[in-house]
Formats: structure tokens, C-alpha cells, sequence
């Protein structure tokens, strides 16, 4: 497939994927096995334009994430705590996959890996929507530091591909007492550092290496990436306040069992 389609098609996978329960890394695999775009420069690819769906992040809740006018106003003082427990959440990310990141890369970026974290994961979001747990954490404000440090080092179990970012933490947030809403709405934030951390890690590994075509395969999968990602993350906080994530464990659990069963039966 033309790089350029490719870079489309994978740019709209990440865009719906990266902040739904569903693992946008293990989606990317799936369909770069699927259209034959694979290689180092499709891993290094995969990593960067995720930081096309952060950049919608910060467009989205801009206004609960740029501090504005006089530094000392109550407003800004919530903008600054927000970062702080942000900042705290990231910690874990960046030590563990610091020490990591190789081995991850060489042994566990395959579809089988995918697979099996995808079903597990489902099952495990099944599990928490169906236990009765009470909520002490309504809003961000009333998110600790020891929480967030918590809900960041329960994110690192989505170093594993096919576990979900946004589903680690958003299980993990609730596990430690925050309502749906706020779990979503923390893994977002959460998202800016570590996608930024781990894109700009990439990138120093391997940007310098890249030709000028490579680079616009990439700004193709980077912009597609942040308009598709915008338009999901307005839907997805609509139906987290109204519904539960039933929908997307399920989901997990079929393509797990279908991408588990086409690889091993199909593609052997």
C-alpha cells in the first residue's frame, strides 16, 4: 500500500483509538500487519503520531490546561495543581520504561502479545463495571498526589501493547476511588507527558535518521491523527457521563479472539 494511504489510514486507527479503553498501540500492530507497514520506521511512526492525538488534548481542554492572565488568580492555581498531579503520574512511566523500552520493543510488539492483552484487559473491565465500588473522588480537585502516583504506576502495565493507556488508567483511577468521568478525564491529561516523553525518546533514537519522504509520511499520520482524535474525545466524555464501558470490553475480548485465532490458523 502507498505510504501515504498507509499514513491516512493508520493516522484515522489512532485518532479513534488513542482515549478509548481499546489500545491504540495494539490496533496500530494489527493493521500494520494487515497492509504490510512494517519495519523500524513503522514502529518509530506509530509512537510519533500519537502525539497528534495528545496535541487534541491540549486543544480540547485548553482552557483547563493553559494558565491565563494574572498567575495568582484561584483559576490558575487549579491549572498548576492539575499539572503537578500530572507530572507526579508520569514518574513511574518514565523510570520503568526507560529500563524497558528495548525489550518491550524486541519482544513484545507482535500480534500474539496484542491478542491476549486485549482479551484480558476486556475481561478485567467487565469485572470492574460489574463490582459495586463506592466513589470518593467526583472531581480532579479532589484527586491526591498519592492517587495520581498510583494511577501512573498502574499505567505502566500498558507498556505491554494491547493493554491500553487509557484503559490502565482509567481502571486503575477507579479502582482508587474516582468516578468514570474523572478516570477518563485524568487519563487524558496523563496522556500529554507520557506520549510526549515517549515520542520525543523515540525520535532522538531514530528521527536523525529520517529522509525527507519518511518525514512527510509522518506530518500525513501526525494531522489525520489530531482531527480524527478531537472529534472522539468530544463523543467519548459525552458517553462516560451517561454510560459505562461495558461496550468496549466486549469489543476487546472479539477482536482479541479474532486477530488470536487469523494469526494462528491464517497466517501461519
Amino acid at each position: 500500500m502507498n505510504d501515504f494511504i498507509s499514513a491516512i489510514v493508520l493516522g484515522i486507527v489512532e485518532g479513534i483509538t488513542e482515549f478509548l479503553p481499546i489500545s491504540s498501540t495494539g490496533h496500530l500492530i494489527i493493521v500494520n500487519e494487515f497492509i504490510g507497514f512494517t519495519g523500524q520506521f513503522a514502529k518509530m511512526f506509530d509512537v510519533v503520531i500519537q502525539l497528534g492525538a495528545i496535541l487534541s488534548v491540549v486543544v480540547y481542554f485548553w482552557k483547563r490546561l493553559i494558565p491565563l492572565g494574572h498567575n495568582k488568580s484561584a483559576k490558575n492555581q487549579r491549572i498548576f495543581e492539575l499539572w503537578k498531579k500530572t507530572i507526579v503520574g508520569v514518574i513511574p512511566a518514565l523510570g520503568i520504561g526507560f529500563i524497558l523500552d528495548k525489550y518491550i520493543e524486541e519482544h513484545l510488539f507482535n500480534t500474539t502479545v496484542v491478542s491476549i492483552s486485549l482479551i484480558i484487559g476486556g475481561l478485567i473491565l467487565v469485572y470492574i463495571e460489574n463490582r459495586r465500588s463506592s466513589v470518593r473522588i467526583n472531581s480532579i480537585q479532589l484527586l491526591d498526589y498519592k492517587t495520581a502516583f498510583f494511577i501512573g504506576l498502574i499505567q505502566c502495565l500498558a507498556m505491554v501493547p494491547g493493554t491500553s493507556r487509557s484503559a490502565a488508567t482509567i481502571i486503575g483511577a477507579m479502582l482508587l476511588g474516582a468516578s468514570r468521568v474523572v478516570a477518563a478525564e485524568f487519563s487524558f491529561f496523563l496522556a500529554i507527558p507520557t506520549m510526549v516523553a515517549a515520542s520525543g525518546y523515540t525520535l532522538l533514537k531514530n528521527g536523525m535518521s529520517m529522509s525527507s519522504h519518511e518525514a512527510l509520511v509522518i506530518a500525513v499520520g501526525f494531522f489525520v491523527s489530531f482531527i480524527v482524535a478531537w472529534m472522539v474525545i468530544s463523543a467519548f466524555m459525552t458517553y462516560v457521563s451517561k454510560k459505562d464501558f461495558k461496550p468496549f470490553a466486549y469489543y476487546r475480548i472479539v477482536l482479541g479472539i479474532f486477530v488470536l485465532t487469523y494469526f494462528a490458523f491464517f497466517q501461519s
